[in-house]
């Protein structure tokens, strides 16, 4: 049989409380196809992959191996078939090094002692063949997060996987580092190895895929080619209705001075030099100011300075004209919304219900308590009408624990709060990070429409096409400095790309 798929999943169905995520799927595998598996969040993906991989068992359906039926109970058998996974949060142990990482629970030994020699020598020459280059002593705390991934993919070259699995895989990256994971994936189906691919970035699944199968609410939409298909047709499929790829604004009108911001100072957590350095700058009523860069510079360190979260060294905070900059972070949120970068770290109490999550910073209004007591019935029904407006999906609605939702909806839960608060400032870090387009389409516009309605609106984000689409002005950072302030109706990618990477740069008196 010419046409063999190495992986078959046929008629998977997968439940849990009060939610079908996989329902009678079917998914075939190529050997040597890079085969993109594309979705809303919660349609179901990481569910099917995590089927594959052993980490659930189906209620019904089977999987074969080149035509073979196969029984995986959890990852070692599925290691055993030649199957690997790196998923969307890494699993590495951090105070080991990367040598260790890779080679945790494959260890080589000889009369009980590790052949650790033996092992570095294999890795060094998979990290060359793939071109993966990664510092094996360095422990894993102290690289990049496009470094873990590094790790990840060399743990499953190490155990001669042949069927890679990668959930979402950059959905934490930079630009850059995209542009190198997809190089290295197209080098792997080169050498013969099979790629599940999941993600719900258009762009990306069309640069490097062959097929692409799209999943809908847990069920399976269909299978196409991806050199026979566009990227408005893939989002139909994936959404059920035609979606904006394109965001539609009238012109800014900007008004007063929200946050004003001048030689601001912020250390350096990492090392002794400050991360911010001497920033300056304005956020009106009524336009998106965006804070571009590549990761790193500084960007994360201004919005915890602004937000409270990090002490200032130096400089002035205004927020509506009111000086903040020694304020306490609860006083801050009187007046800003924040939609923060790590939503787990800093967006939900995960083991909180969702209700709970949606009232986190309200719960002391009268309309949510009384003499100290929560009002639970007044709390539902505001989270409801919140879960229906942003459409939060979840297994059991308002009494869902946050950590069992997809992170896709985790962030809508946190943006229906944040935007809900009505304060005169939102600040939104990365607020579509791991989004489908359905949902970047509905964020885009909430913002845009929060903009018209008079707020200010501090954008930061990694994703040059939301920069170019959603800011009115862009700030770009490089080595905790703002470097330009550009317009995006008389700036392009390569000129931002430029001012990002540092080559280019405007002179103070230039710069907003």
């Amino acid at each position: 049989m010419d046409n063999q798929y190495v992986i078959e999943m046929l008629h998977i169905t997968k439940e849990f409380p009060g939610i079908k995520a996989n329902d009678d799927i079917t998914l075939q595998l190529k050997k040597g196809e890079i085969h993109a598996l594309l979705g809303e969040n919660g349609a179901g993906k990481s569910t099917l992959m995590s089927v594959l991989f052993g980490l659930y068992q189906p209620e019904s359906g089977e999987i074969r191996k080149n035509g073979q039926k196969v029984t995986i109970n959890n990852p070692n058998d599925a290691t055993a078939l030649g199957i690997g996974m790196v998923h969307q949060h890494f699993k590495l142990i951090e105070v080991f090094s990367v040598l260790d990482n890779i080679i945790l629970g494959a260890e080589n030994t000889k009369l009980g002692f590790l052949q650790k020699k033996e092992a570095r020598q294999k890795v060094a020459a998979l990290s060359e063949r793939y071109g993966l280059k990664v510092d094996l002593d360095a422990k894993v705390e102290d690289i990049s997060v496009g470094m873990q991934q590094r790790v990840e993919i060399l743990k499953m070259l190490y155990r001669d996987n042949e069927i890679l699995i990668f959930d979402e895989p950059t959905a934490v990256l930079t630009p850059q580092e995209i542009d190198e994971l997809m190089v290295v994936m197209k080098n792997l189906a080169g050498e013969g190895k099979s790629i599940l691919f999941i993600s719900h970035k258009l762009n990306e699944i069309m640069s490097v895929s062959n097929r692409v199968s799209v999943l809908r609410k847990g069920r399976y939409m269909g299978t196409v080619e991806t050199k026979e298909t566009d990227k408005q047709s893939l989002s139909n499929m994936m959404v059920g209705r035609p979606v904006q790829l394109e965001v539609s604004k009238e012109e800014a009108k900007p008004t007063d001075v929200v946050l004003s911001v001048r030689d601001l100072r912020v250390p350096s957590r990492i090392h002794k030099n400050d991360a911010v350095c001497g920033v300056s700058f304005d956020v009106r009523a009524g336009e998106i100011v965006c804070l571009a860069g590549i990761d790193g510079n500084g960007q994360t360190e201004l919005i915890y300075g602004l937000t409270g979260l990090e002490k200032c060294s130096g400089g002035t905070i205004a927020l509506c004209g009111k000086e903040i900059s020694h304020s306490s972070v609860h006083h801050r949120l009187e007046n800003m919304s924040h939609i923060p970068e790590d939503r787990h770290k800093h967006g939900l109490v995960l083991d909180f219900t969702l209700e709970q999550n949606l009232v986190l910073q309200r719960f002391q209004d009268p309309r949510f308590q009384k003499m100290g007591f929560i009002k639970r019935d007044a709390v539902r029904a505001y989270a409801q009408e919140l879960i229906e407006k942003f459409d939060v999906r979840s297994g059991q609605g308002s009494v869902t624990i946050s950590r069992s939702m997809s992170g896709g909806n985790q962030q809508k839960a946190i943006i229906a709060r944040e935007v809900d608060r009505d304060k005169p400032l939102i600040v939104a870090v990365q607020p579509t990070r791991g989004l489908d387009v359905g949902a970047i389409e509905y964020i885009h516009n909430e913002l845009v429409h929060e903009r018209d309605q008079g707020k200010a609106i501090l954008l930061v984000s990694l994703e040059l096409e939301e920069v170019m689409s959603l800011s009115d002005r862009i700030l770009v950072m490089y080595e905790g400095e703002i470097v330009g302030e550009l317009d995006p109706k008389k700036t392009n990618l390569q000129e931002l790309g430029l001012y990002m990477s540092g080559a280019k740069r405007q002179g103070k008196e230039e710069a907003g």
